[in-house]
């Protein structure tokens, strides 16, 4: 049985991904998202599953920035998961007992509207995950009377739910994705994403546009694009892009060969299938056959074959 490192503890919506995206694997429960990636790095695990973005709160920025930097990690597939989050407690607790909340900063934003309101005097305290918000209200002694948190880490810590369905929208979903060392690439579909990071080699007017530009120009539509700083001072940015279509399709080969011209370095995180399975659309003009038959086309007018 193949290992998969996760976001823990047990009772994490990353568990409850990585079993649908690998239900064979055995899971290994790490302490954050940087630990899991190099659970994967290190031949610990045979890969990882983390969590990416989110349909309300946006990119998860751990795992951008974890990515982009260290030794290369290949996304293989991803999962959207509809996130429902419960306000759970020891057994006999009541709303009005409640006074300690605890729970990850990103699950407390999205059940901001419950918390204002059910618990107006309650103070939130942040944890490494939802899971460990739980693990923590059920541990002996716990200064905290209840935690925001998915069903199944009341199941796995012997909490009791308060209140149910307590997010502030009913149709969030996250987006997780399974990341593996460098190796084959998932073959194209039809219905593919592309990752990479993108490093500009100087700051100068029109450095973004000339960037979009190698997409545009061979109809390869973006689906996703965040900014990141370096770390090397203000205005030092490097980038996240996702597009439709597979490495092996010609337009986005040759966009991601022009973005290695003009920038410092691009780091290519993966070509795999789409969760929604939404087919790619090809513009006129950029299927593979356009791009074989105009290579063509230029080999004869450089041998003089007018």
């Amino acid at each position: 049985m193949s290992k998969l490192a996760y976001l823990g503890p047990q009772g994490t919506f990353c568990e409850a991904a990585l079993r649908i995206l690998a239900p064979d694997a055995e899971g290994v429960p790490c302490a954050n998202v940087g630990a899991a990636l190099d659970a994967a790095r290190r031949g610990e695990a045979g890969g990882a599953v983390v969590p990416l973005e989110n349909s309300v709160e946006g990119a998860i920025t751990q795992t951008l920035d974890e990515l982009a930097w260290g030794q290369p990690l290949l996304i293989t597939g991803e999962l959207l998961l509809p996130v429902e989050f419960y306000l759970l407690a020891r057994p006999g607790t009541e709303m009005r007992h409640i006074k300690r909340v605890i729970t990850h900063p990103a699950a407390h934003t999205q059940c901001r509207g419950f918390v204002e309101r059910e618990l107006p005097g309650a103070v939130v305290v942040a944890s490494s995950s939802t899971a460990a918000a739980a693990q923590e209200v059920a541990a002996p002694g716990s200064p905290y009377d209840a935690a925001i948190s998915p069903a199944i880490a009341g199941e796995y810590y012997g909490l009791v739910q308060v209140a149910a369905g307590i997010g502030d929208r009913s149709d969030t979903v996250t987006r997780f994705v399974k990341v593996s060392p460098p190796g084959e690439l998932p073959q194209p579909t039809g219905a593919d994403r592309t990752s990479l990071v993108v490093y500009l080699r100087d700051d100068h007017p029109g450095a973004l546009l000339e960037m979009l530009s190698e997409f545009a120009v061979r109809g390869v539509n973006l689906t996703r694009i965040e900014s990141r700083p370096t770390g090397d001072g203000i205005g030092r940015y490097f980038f996240h892009f996702d597009c439709e279509g597979h490495i092996a399709d010609a337009r986005v080969g040759e966009a991601i060969s022009g973005l290695r011209r003009l920038s410092d370095d691009v780091r290519f995180l993966g070509s795999y299938p789409r969760a929604d399975q939404v087919s790619t659309q090809i513009k006129r003009g950029t299927a593979d056959t356009d791009f074989s038959e105009a290579a063509g086309w230029l080999s004869r007018i450089r041998e003089g074959r007018v």
